[in-house]
C-alpha cells in the first residue's frame, strides 16, 4: 500500500502528538478504560452442515483494555422453526489479554433422530465478570443469533427483478432496465475510522484500537484503499472526543488544533471528491463512548462535537454536547438537519432516554435513519473479504423499530485498521433515482428518505415495494397490501430463506414473522405498522430491505350499518 501521513497535516499532528497525555495519572487511565472497553462475543454459525448433517459453531471472545482476568459465561441456544428451544450448550470460559475462540459441535440431531428439515435459530448470549464470578458488568451482556438450514430446503419463489442499475453508465439513464426500478444502487462502507481518532493502523501490527492519532494513515488514505478496492463511497466516523489526541482528556489541549484537525478531515473528503468524480467520501463523526453511552454516526456534521475541557476550561470542540445526553443531541441534529445511525447497538444500557434503552424522543426519530444490523469485526485485518468474525444487531434494531424510530438497515465494517471495506463482503446499498450524481447532498437524502438496504453479499440487491411504494416510504393505505421482496444477485446466488416482518412503531413489543413468502397480500389491522423483508442466500449470507411505514385506515361499514 502506497500510503502517506499526508491526511494529517504536519504541523497539526507534530502539535497534537507533542500534547502531554492528559492526566497521565491513574484516574485519567482508568477514565479511558471505563468509557471504551467492551465486551465482544460473536457468533460464526455455519449456515451449510457438513455431509453428515453436523456442523460447529465458533464463539469467539475479546475484551479490549479490560484491565483485569475476565470469567465468560456463555451459553447457545437451538431455536427450532416453531420456536421451541431444542438443543442447549452452557460454558465457562477464561479471558486474558488475547481473544479466545470456543468450539461447539452439533452433530445434527435432536435426541436419537436428526433434526426436522427446517431453518433454525441459533442463539449466543454470553457475559464477561471480573474474577471468578459476581453480577455481568454493565453493558457486556452479549446477545448474538444466526439462522441455519437443517436439511433438504425447498427453494422459495421469487418475483422476477433485473436488479438495479449499477455505478456507471447507467446513472445518466433516464429509464429503468426492463424488470427493474428506477434507482442505481451505491454500496460503501458507512462506519469507519482513520488516524484521526483510534483507527488507520498498519496491517502487519495492527490488533486493536490504536492510540487515538498514533496510526499513519488517514482519511485520504481510507478513501483511496476503498476506491481501489471498488467501493462507490466510504465514511470515515472519527470518535469525537479524541481530537484531544488521548483517550481520556488530555488536560494539555489546545482547542484551535483540535478543530483544525476536524476541519483538516472535512477537507480532506471534499478534495478527495473533486479529484475523483463518481466516488463519495463522507468525513463525519462517532459520537459518544460505549460504557453507559452508546456509539453513533453523524454523517453530515460541519462542527466538531465535544464535552471535554482541557486544564483551563476550554472546550475541546466547536459545540458543547453533553456526553450521555442523547436527547439533546438528537434536538441539536434536528435543528441542524444532521442525519445519524446507531452503530452496533445493544438492547440494553445503551441510548438512554428516561433511563430507557433506545429510548423513543421526536427530536430523535427525525435525527437517526439508520440502525447498524451487520458489522464485521472491527480489528479485522483481513483484506480478502472472507473474515468470519461478525456481529448481528438485528434485534437491538428492532427494539429500536418498535419504540418508534423510523429507521432502515445498514452493514458496515467499523474498520480500525487499514483494510477499509475490505474485511468483509457486506456493503450498505444506498439508492438514487436514476440520472443523479453521486454526491454529498444526494446521499444525504437518500439516507433522510431510508432508501437504503443492508447486506452481507456486495453482489446482491434486496428492495421491498409496499403497493408499489418504494421501502423507507410513509404511506397511508385502505384495504389489501401487497409486500414484494425483489431480490437480484450479480454472482446467480439463489435464496434458501425469505421473511416477512411486520411490527408496530411505537408499541415497544417484539417484532414478528409475517410469511415465509417473498409475496405477501394482507390486510393490516387499523392503525400503524412497519414491515420488512429478510433473504438468506444459498450460501447463508443475509440481506435486508429498509422498512416500509403504513398507516392503515379503518374498513368503511356498508351505508345501512351506518
Amino acid at each position: 500500500m502506497l500510503f502517506t501521513r499526508r491526511t494529517i497535516p504536519a504541523m497539526l499532528l507534530a502539535a497534537v502528538l507533542a500534547l502531554p497525555a492528559a492526566g497521565a495519572g491513574a484516574a485519567a487511565a482508568a477514565t479511558a478504560i471505563s468509557d471504551h472497553r467492551e465486551f465482544e462475543a460473536t457468533l460464526n454459525a455455519p449456515y451449510l452442515a457438513d455431509a453428515a448433517g453436523a456442523r460447529s459453531f465458533t464463539l469467539a471472545f475479546d475484551y479490549p483494555q479490560a484491565g483485569a482476568p475476565q470469567t465468560v459465561n456463555w451459553q447457545l441456544l437451538l431455536i427450532a422453526p416453531d420456536g421451541r428451544q431444542v438443543r442447549q450448550w452452557d460454558g465457562v470460559q477464561a479471558l486474558l489479554a488475547d481473544p479466545v475462540e470456543v468450539m461447539v459441535r452439533w452433530d445434527g440431531r435432536l435426541g436419537s433422530s436428526a433434526a426436522p428439515a427446517g431453518i433454525y435459530r441459533v442463539r449466543l448470549q454470553a457475559s464477561a465478570h471480573d474474577g471468578q464470578g459476581g453480577a455481568p458488568l454493565a453493558d457486556d451482556v452479549v446477545e448474538q443469533s444466526w439462522d441455519i438450514a437443517v436439511g433438504r430446503l425447498a427453494a422459495p419463489p421469487m418475483p422476477a427483478f433485473g436488479g438495479l442499475a449499477r455505478a456507471g453508465a447507467a446513472v445518466a439513464s433516464a429509464a429503468p432496465a426492463a424488470g427493474a426500478l428506477p434507482y442505481t444502487v451505491y454500496l460503501g462502507n458507512l462506519h469507519s475510522q482513520s488516524a484521526h481518532s483510534d483507527g488507520g493502523g498498519e496491517l502487519a501490527s495492527c490488533t486493536g484500537a490504536q492510540n487515538p492519532q498514533s496510526a499513519p494513515y488517514g482519511p485520504a488514505d481510507a478513501y483511496s484503499y476503498a476506491l481501489q478496492h471498488g467501493l462507490d463511497l466510504l465514511v470515515t466516523s472519527e470518535h469525537n472526543h479524541m481530537y484531544d489526541g488521548s483517550d481520556a482528556t488530555n488536560a494539555a489541549a489546545d482547542p484551535a488544533a483540535a478543530v483544525a484537525l476536524y476541519r483538516s478531515g472535512l477537507t480532506a473528503a471534499a478534495d478527495f471528491n473533486a479529484a475523483h468524480p463518481g466516488f463519495l467520501a463522507v468525513y463525519g463523526l462517532e459520537w459518544g463512548v460505549i460504557a453507559n453511552g452508546g456509539h453513533m454516526n453523524i454523517f453530515n456534521t460541519p462542527e466538531l462535537l465535544g464535552w471535554e475541557r482541557n486544564a483551563g476550561g476550554q472546550l475541546i470542540a466547536d459545540t458543547f454536547t453533553p456526553k450521555g445526553d442523547y436527547a439533546g443531541l438528537y434536538t441539536l441534529m434536528r435543528q441542524r438537519g444532521w442525519v445519524g445511525q446507531f452503530n452496533h447497538p445493544a438492547g440494553s444500557g445503551q441510548f438512554l432516554l428516561g433511563g430507557v434503552a433506545l429510548g423513543y424522543s421526536d427530536d430523535g426519530d427525525q435525527a437517526m435513519a439508520l440502525c447498524e444490523v451487520v458489522n464485521s469485526y472491527a480489528f479485522s485485518t483481513n483484506t480478502g473479504e472472507t473474515e468470519p468474525r461478525r456481529s448481528n444487531f438485528e434485534a437491538a434494531c428492532n427494539k429500536a423499530l418498535e419504540a418508534g424510530y423510523h429507521v432502515a438497515f445498514s452493514s458496515n465494517q467499523d474498520n480500525h485498521c487499514a483494510n477499509w471495506g475490505a474485511s468483509y463482503s457486506n456493503r450498505t446499498g444506498v439508492l438514487l433515482p436514476l440520472g443523479r450524481a453521486l454526491g454529498s447532498a444526494a446521499f444525504i437524502d437518500a439516507l433522510k428518505a431510508r432508501r437504503v438496504f443492508a447486506t452481507m453479499d456486495k453482489q446482491s440487491q434486496l428492495v421491498l415495494t409496499a403497493n408499489d411504494r418504494m421501502m423507507g416510504e410513509r404511506f397511508a393505505n385502505s384495504g389489501p397490501l401487497a409486500l414484494v421482496a425483489h431480490f437480484a444477485s450479480a454472482a446467480g446466488k439463489a435464496v434458501a430463506a425469505v421473511q416477512m416482518f411486520e411490527g408496530v412503531p411505537g408499541r415497544n413489543g417484539s417484532v414478528s414473522v409475517l410469511s415465509a413468502s417473498a409475496v405477501s397480500t394482507i390486510t393490516p389491522t387499523p392503525g400503524e405498522h412497519f414491515y420488512y423483508a429478510r433473504v438468506t442466500q444459498e450460501d447463508g449470507k443475509m440481506l435486508w430491505s429498509a422498512p416500509v411505514w403504513v398507516t392503515q385506515a379503518a374498513p368503511v361499514a356498508p351505508a345501512a350499518n351506518r
